[in-house]
């Protein structure tokens, strides 16, 4: 995963969640970008979870982004 790729998923306007999803099978989601800091190399982020929890994650162990649907994005607001 690169860099670049992350910030366009994290920056999409209006923002979606989304799932990061490692190479071990774990899944970390993502609710809201200000869950999520990097690194200023860029190469590791923390993820936050609402209870507090964080996840340290290096970049080059991430193989897939899921985002969500829009329409399932306004179902959970509901």
């Amino acid at each position: 995963m690169t860099l670049e790729r992350f910030v366009e998923t994290l920056n999409l306007q209006p923002f979606r969640p989304f799932t990061i999803h490692l190479a071990d099978g774990k899944t970390v989601p993502v609710a809201s970008r200000e869950f999520v800091a990097s690194s200023p190399v860029g190469r590791t982020v923390v993820v936050f979870d609402p209870e507090g929890r964080m996840n340290i994650l290096d970049l080059l162990l991430v193989t897939k982004l899921e985002i969500e649907s829009p329409s399932a994005s306004r179902r959970k607001k509901r």
